[in-house]
């Protein structure tokens, strides 16, 4: 529980796709970049002193998606893959299965207890990993109501863009995915002779212009560029969307600084504004594209994606107070990539092992179990021996073809510290994390144990779940609960 005018924060920051060995690897890419040998290397993530593993697979599949792991770790159900806030008793494109089996997350929850809350991700927002915090959908692939069939349009259902902005009022929205917010055919303000970064909607709708009439007599701020962003005062905001790609935005590799802001900035931005409300905000921060680039075989890529979102965990900590934040930080799944060759210390990360194969050629140090690097021509591997394997454009190889990755089913890590961070040691299954934050939040459900409360718990939520002394609650402990793992949430609750 919360003692009077004390700020309980639950913080959730979520990586998706950052396995262990994407964590390993990254630790050792951020101590290179900063011209050591890398494998002494300290992330902020490697400062949690509660460790646990979330088990990840769905109802129906071993190897779970982001979307039946979003589901899992927000709203507290397992489901089926593909499916995105709706339990197991839908299925996979069926819209009259979703009639009833809609499933709520933390962040709906923190709101209806009257917190702030939002939403950063490096993706589009309709994502999977964003939209199990607000959405119902038989699909996850239905971003707007271009991507539904006929027969799920007859049936009731909507698409993921329109529940963004009717389902829960969510305070700050912060990612990509502007075409999928506009009728057909207009012209994106950064893109306008791009043909594939147009609107996309057929029903004429303009929501980002249905978002601002909903926030009359708000202070609310739509952007779409760097310029008009750093322009928003969050003292002075009740509200934000900022949308700065018709889809996903730009791997920080290549990210334009002038158009663009960081995860870091964002997160901080994000922050600033929710923290104002005295009863505590939710924000969940995803780093979504590192999934993305493993899925290319982009190694290089992945990892300075997962540094990138190593330094906003930082930029949370950093604005918040750990005897009152709860920070959880864990993956949503795997992606197949091995580290092996026993590489010298110091070796690149990204370079190659000393020792050859037994076809006489040499090999990287990282690869991928499956993917587009699979490249054996004749039966021989491609000879790398003058190829630049640090480069950020390089795929790695793969053992099997796919034109892209699949995921891996290994459990992730769930890292959190601050009040209630036991509750994420050892091993639990994933759609414990939501009920975890939720018991340190008191928000949800399940509020016994807030009975007698002198004042209302804040809370910030981060991603990440353990069952672990989940029982007794302290009177005067601070209740929090967050949650890391390729996406950042934070979220308080007083």
């Amino acid at each position: 529980m919360c003692l009077p005018k004390l700020q309980c924060v639950n913080m959730c920051l979520w990586a998706s796709g950052m396995g262990l060995t994407t964590l390993t690897a990254a630790r050792i890419l951020k101590g290179q970049l900063e011209n050591q040998p890398g494998e002494e290397t300290v992330m902020t993530m490697d400062t949690f002193p509660n460790v646990g593993l979330a088990k990840t697979y769905s109802v129906d599949f071993q190897v779970a998606d982001s979307a039946a792991t979003a589901t899992a770790y927000l709203c507290g159900v397992k489901t089926n893959l593909n499916i995105v806030g709706v339990n197991a008793a839908g299925r996979n494109g069926v819209c009259r299965t979703q009639k009833g089996n809609e499933v709520t997350s933390i962040l709906k929850w923190a709101k209806d207890a009257g917190k702030s809350v939002g939403i950063v991700t490096t993706t589009r927002v309709q994502h999977a990993t964003p939209a199990g915090s607000y959405a119902h959908s038989a699909s996850r692939t239905w971003y707007c109501d271009a991507d539904m069939p006929e027969s799920a349009k007859r049936d009731g259902c909507t698409d993921i863009s329109f529940q963004l902005i009717n389902n829960t009022d969510i305070d700050v929205i912060i990612g990509g995915g502007r075409k999928y917010m506009t009728p057909t055919g207009t012209k994106d303000p950064e893109y306008p002779t791009d043909f594939f970064s147009n609107g996309e909607r057929k029903d004429g709708r303009d929501l980002i212009k249905e978002w601002q009439n909903l926030k009359t007599g708000k202070v609310a701020h739509y952007v779409w560029n760097k310029a008009d962003f750093d322009a928003v005062d969050p003292e002075t905001t009740d509200y934000l969307m900022a949308l700065f790609e018709p889809g996903d935005l730009r791997y920080e590799e290549e990210r334009d600084p002038s158009m663009d802001p960081s995860i870091v900035e964002t997160t901080e931005k994000a922050i600033r504004i929710l923290q104002k409300n005295p009863k505590g905000f939710f924000l969940l921060v995803e780093g979504g594209r590192i999934d993305q680039a493993h899925h290319a075989g982009r190694a290089s890529m992945a990892l300075h994606e997962a540094v990138a979102f190593d330094r906003a965990i930082a930029k949370g900590l950093e604005l918040t107070e750990e005897h009152e934040t709860l920070t959880v930080v864990m993956a949503d799944h795997s992606q197949p990539l091995t580290f092996n060759g026993f590489p010298f210390r110091g070796n690149s990360i990204l370079g190659k092992s000393p020792l050859w194969a037994g076809d006489m050629l040499p090999y990287t140090t990282l690869m991928y179990g499956n993917g587009p690097g699979h490249k054996i021509v004749n039966g021989t591997r491609p000879d790398i021996r003058n190829v630049d394997t640090k480069s950020k454009d390089y795929i790695q190889q793969a053992a099997v073809p796919v034109d892209t990755t699949t995921h891996s089913g290994e459990d992730v890590a769930v890292l959190a510290r601050g009040p209630m961070a036991h509750l994420f040691q050892g091993v639990n299954e994933q759609n414990y994390i939501a009920h975890a934050m939720g018991y340190a939040a008191c928000v949800g459900a399940d509020l016994r144990h807030c009975e007698g409360q002198t004042a209302p718990p804040l809370v910030h939520t981060t991603l990440k779940y353990n069952k672990n002394g989940a029982g007794a609650v302290s009177a005067s402990a601070a209740l929090l609960g967050s949650l890391l793992s390729g996406l950042l949430a934070i979220t308080i609750l007083m």
